[in-house]
This record gives structure tokens, sequence and C-alpha cells, in this order.
């Protein structure tokens, strides 16, 4: 199953400009807004009432004043959940997004999912070796590949450790930006749907690359949807395809993503899912992160109800 139903995802309490993330993320830019926290605490409300307006369980957990974690918005990095029960704890490049692992956020999930068994990749922060979640690496969870552009926050190491234990294949790349810099997390330049993926090939700039990836795609018989650069740098890889409890399928985005997409574009990607989309821009320009990143998608099995 390549998409969920069940999304967590945590209201923040302190959010504002992340430095220590700041230096590897060309995304994040430090707003002057000094009212960020109450912007983006609205902006994550509205995104929540549209996911459950569509039928979309979303697992809302508030973040706590201390420690003090300004991108605990961003779950995805830190954890993430699988259908056989497995849970995933990642090392983080950054020592302040550390503290996201709270253990208040993991209880939520067990009074509602079974947790089979726990893997901590986190000893790897010990040693500057780091896999930020689905971030770093973007699943095609029906065909068991993990695609992974490298980068300082995402070790080739960990990604192979990673597609041992799951029983994934890896792909592994690297993408840059039109400044050259590294893409610092996958799934800004790309997103794997069901019968699709949205991704930037012109950040790819290694052919061999390129035609490795083109191939892992092509395998899993899914189409590709092409973004230019400058739709990327509007967010529009960072994208999750989701379920409603009806089976309904939706892609998710933000408004800022969704805006830079053409008429053919948006006509090609609702022949296969109607589209969500949400202006979080407060949230994207200061924490250089977008939709799909506060998403962390829950596949663990459900208890059943007594």
């Amino acid at each position: 199953m390549q998409s969920t139903s069940n999304i967590l995802m945590i209201r923040p309490v302190n959010f504002s400009f992340n430095a220590e993330t700041a230096v590897n993320n060309a995304f994040q830019v430090k707003g002057q807004d000094l009212d960020a926290q109450n912007k983006a605490r609205k902006e994550f409300d509205g995104f929540v009432t549209k996911l459950q307006h569509h039928g979309i369980n979303v697992l809302v957990v508030n973040d706590t004043p201390e420690p003090y974690t300004p991108d605990s918005i961003f779950p995805n990095n830190w954890v993430s959940f699988h259908e056989d029960g497995t849970v995933i704890l990642y090392p983080m490049f950054a020592a302040n997004r550390r503290a996201e692992r709270k253990q208040h956020v993991l209880d939520n999930i067990y009074l509602r999912f079974t947790k089979h068994k726990l893997i901590d990749l986190t000893a790897g922060e010990a040693s500057n070796h780091f896999l930020e979640g689905t971030g770093s690496m973007v699943l095609d969870r029906e065909n068991r590949i993990a695609y992974a552009c490298l980068s300082p926050r995402t070790d080739k190491k960990l990604v192979e450790e990673f597609c041992t234990r799951m029983h994934y294949s890896p792909v592994t790349f690297f993408a840059r930006d039109q400044k050259g810099q590294e893409i610092y997390h996958t799934n800004v330049m790309m997103c794997v749907a069901d019968k699709y993926v949205v991704i930037c090939l012109a950040s790819i700039t290694d052919e061999a690359d390129k035609a490795r990836v083109l191939k892992a795609i092509k395998d899993s018989n899914k189409a590709v949807i092409d973004i230019t650069p400058g739709q990327m740098n509007s967010f529009a890889g960072n994208m999750l395809q989701v379920q409603n409890n009806e089976g309904e399928t939706y892609l998710v985005m933000s408004s800022q993503a969704f805006h830079s997409l053409t008429a053919a574009q948006v006509k090609e990607l609702e022949a296969y899912n109607q589209i969500i989309h949400s202006d979080i821009s407060t949230i994207e320009t200061n924490g250089g992160g977008s939709a799909r990143c506060m998403m962390a998608e829950i596949f663990l099995p459900e208890q059943s109800s007594l």
C-alpha cells in the first residue's frame, strides 16, 4: 500500500527560523515576521481542517514549550511508521532538532496503533552520520524502493542500512539546485505516488544517476511528471499522496506549489487523484519545508476496538 489515511501532525508552539538547519537548507529564508509562531499555527490549523474535511484521519499532537524545538512541525524527519509494526527513529543533522523525538508523541501513537519493533538509528549522530527519515528517503512502499539524493543530511551507508533492515532496494544519486548546491532532502525534488512520480529531473545533473532513477521508475510501471527547478523551488516536489476513509486518493501540497504548476500538469495530476492545497507560506519561508514535511504517515496496524 503506497498511501494511508492516517497522518501524524505536530501543532507548533515555538515555530521560528532555525539557524542550525539553514546552513544547508537553501529553501529556508529568515523572515522579518515577529509573529511567525501565531501565523504558523493558523496555517497549520487551516491545513489540518482541509485534510479532515476530505475524510483523512489526522492525529494532531501538540508540541511542548520545552525543550525548544522550532522545527517540530516537520515530524517526518525523525520518525517513520511501517505496515509490519516497525517504528524507526532517525539521526538528525541539527542538534536542536534531535529534541523533537519526544516520548509523548510516540505515546499518543501507541494509544491507537500497534508497535511490534523499534529500530533506533540515532547513534549515527555521534559520528556525524545522518538520515532524516522520509525527508532523506522517498519510499516506493509497494515496490520496496528507497530513493535518496545524498547530502550532508542523507548518508549513503545509513540508507543502505535502512534498506537491509526493511527489505528495500536503494536508489541513491546526487541532486543539485540551480546554484549547484546539494539538495538537502529528497522529498523537495521528488514525490512517489501509486501510479506516478513527480520529479525534478533537471536537478539530477549526472546522466548515469538520472538514467538509474528513470529506470527504477519505469520498472515500477509509474508515469513520470517532470517539474522545473523553478517549480521545485516553489515546493512542487514536496507533495504527498494520501487516502481518505473511503479509499479515495488525494495529492496534498501547498498553495505555493499548486500555483507554480502549469494547467497541463494540474490536469495530468487530477487524472490520477484530486488535489488538496493549503496556504502555508509562513511555514515554508521560515522553516524551509512544505506540506509533505508536515505529515508523518502512520502505516502501523490499528488496534482493534473492544
